[in-house]
């Protein structure tokens, strides 16, 4: 979505770019997210994906899950040591004391299984991503989408100018249908 000249971009826009900008700073071998969390209309607290702060990054090997590959997409993360961008922005929110009930969390990807009930849990009320995520488990893909209809979900389509290099086989760079 491109703005007029001389025009402010739409706060979904505004608020989804950062959440781009942010994730400049992900570290991880698969998919690079960033979110923020918006209370009031306002940004309360960011985060990207990566190891936890003093831990070998995992681009330079920290993860070893992210290291062998042996793991396709959402499988495996009891094994892995990054904490994702809606868990890093949810940590940062209670670090510093700041309620995130009732606010909006804004992700390049649409949270897994285990962001969403965190999601839940800290009052969250709207996700609102860029890219799709699906479980790879078709077996556990309902127990996702209904633990999903707890929050108010909302696609926002623009298109991502690195979306090849932030998602893991780069297949999200495109225009989405608003959904």
């Amino acid at each position: 979505m491109m703005n007029e000249p001389n025009t402010p971009p739409s706060m979904d826009h505004y608020y989804m770019g950062i959440a781009v900008a942010v994730r400049e700073r992900a570290n991880c071998k698969g998919t690079r997210v960033g979110a923020l969390i918006v209370q009031g209309n306002r940004i309360v607290s960011t985060g990207y994906n990566g190891t936890p702060s003093g831990m070998t990054n995992c681009l330079d090997g920290g993860c070893k899950r992210c290291a062998t590959k042996d793991f396709p997409s959402g499988s495996g993360y009891d094994l892995c040591i990054c904490v994702h961008a809606e868990q890093n922005a949810l940590l940062a929110a209670a670090r510093f004391g700041i309620s995130v009930g009732g606010a909006t969390l804004y992700t390049t990807s649409r949270p897994c299984f285990g962001c969403t009930k965190e999601i839940i849990q800290a009052k969250v009320v709207e996700v609102v991503y860029m890219h799709e995520w699906a479980h790879p488990d078709e077996h556990w893909q309902e127990e996702y989408d209904l633990l999903q209809r707890e929050i108010q979900l909302r696609h926002y389509a623009m298109v991502d100018p690195q979306g090849g290099w932030a998602t893991r086989r780069g297949e999200h760079n495109v225009l989405f249908e608003k959904g």
